[in-house]
């Protein structure tokens, strides 16, 4: 981790905690096991790494639905020091608790080896495409916040000397706002409706780490392979896709936001065993892509301009060596103002880039498109 910046929590974790919150205050204690009234102000869980952590209750209470009790816990999640969408959401538990065998109507049905049923309220998406790892038409709660919820709920439990004989117990999770936050993310992309996914694999949100582009981008494929596409899209950034989509007009599964892990998407694609990839960028990543680099973040490294014009000239441009050019995308517009045949030079990148992609995919074809400035398809393709 670098110094200074906070770890946070991902949306499993506080889905967690709040959980049990909820089902100490049902069961009537505290997390030290004393009686409590309506509040539970503050609640440890166990995270999948065999460490406990802490979290502050927002708000907690009681209330009757005809003959029975519910309680409510919340958890507003703290993403550290990460640029996180659902940074500041608040998390909210509500737990029913009923006798063993009994039911209410199509709402509740457990198996038998399972007192736990865990339920997506408002805020919470819906799964609609296959490909995830949870089925179609269940909340998006993912298996390791599924988890994290039941060894939560089983402390309580203990906790509350329930432990022997627990009792069934329906969780339902919701988001406060979580329906508007979604918009802000790739959720739609994946079939994902109505709200956030209730995400994490450690519990841990990483502060500004790659793990959330990745694991969207595995997502992503994952979808494209499950509703039977054969080739996918492959796309630096939201102008880059939306030219593509334009001019070619693909399934929207096939459409992958790789941002600046082009090794790693490509390797992805290899693995997912697509048929054919398409490969989408603006001039800066394209010719670094070209140039043969594997992570095209301009903190790896900005384009090196002499470096840039000596690959050009080797491709045929003629750049006068001895004009300083500042940025990429001055290069790029001398080549369209003054190199003659500048089209089948720009094209000439495009096959170059190509050709790098399909070394890392050992052969699976790579076809690679330079969008413009003004977002429109220029070079590349077929």
């Amino acid at each position: 981790m670098k110094k200074g910046l906070r770890w946070g929590y991902t949306t499993g974790a506080c889905a967690a905690a709040a959980a049990k919150a909820a089902m100490l205050l049902i069961l009537g204690t505290d997390a030290g096991g004393s009686p409590v009234g309506r509040r539970v102000r503050s609640v440890e869980i166990p995270f999948p790494d065999g460490r406990r952590h802490s979290f502050e209750v927002r708000d907690s209470g009681l209330r009757n639905e005809g003959a029975e009790c519910v309680a409510t816990a919340s958890v507003v999640k703290d993403a550290g020091d990460d640029p996180d969408v659902t940074d500041g959401a608040e998390i909210v538990a509500e737990v029913k608790l009923r006798k063993r065998g009994t039911r209410d109507g199509d709402r509740y049905s457990p198996g038998p080896s399972d007192p736990v049923s865990l339920r997506g309220g408002p805020g919470v998406g819906i799964v609609t495409k296959p490909g995830l790892p949870v089925a179609v038409g269940e909340a998006a709660i993912n298996p390791v916040p599924r988890r994290m919820i039941r060894e939560a709920l089983t402390e309580a439990m203990e906790t509350a000397g329930a432990g022997a004989d627990p009792p069934e117990v329906e969780v339902t999770i919701s988001v406060v706002n979580g329906e508007e936050m979604a918009k802000r993310t790739l959720n739609h992309r994946l079939g994902i409706v109505g709200g956030i996914s209730i995400l994490g694999t450690t519990g841990y949100v990483r502060p500004v780490s790659a793990e959330a582009w990745t694991a969207t981008i595995t997502s992503s494929m994952d979808v494209a392979r499950a509703t039977g596409q054969d080739e996918v899209v492959l796309s630096a950034g939201r102008a880059s896709e939306k030219a593509h989509m334009k001019r070619h007009g693909l399934p929207e599964e096939c459409y992958v936001l790789i941002g600046d892990y082009l090794a790693f998407s490509l390797l992805e694609a290899k693995r997912h065993g697509f048929d054919r990839i398409h490969l989408c960028a603006q001039w800066a990543k394209m010719l670094k892509i070209a140039m043969a680099t594997p992570q095209t973040h301009v903190r790896f490294g900005a384009i090196a301009a002499a470096r840039a014009v000596e690959f050009l000239n080797a491709l045929g441009a003629d750049l006068p060596l001895d004009r300083e050019f500042n940025t990429a995308r001055e290069i790029f517009e001398y080549i369209v103002d003054t190199v003659p045949d500048g089209h089948g030079l720009l094209d000439r990148v495009c096959s170059a880039a190509g050709d790098y992609a399909e070394e890392i995919t050992g052969g699976v074809p790579v076809t690679a498109y330079l969008v413009s400035y003004e977002g429109e398809i220029v070079a590349g393709g077929e």
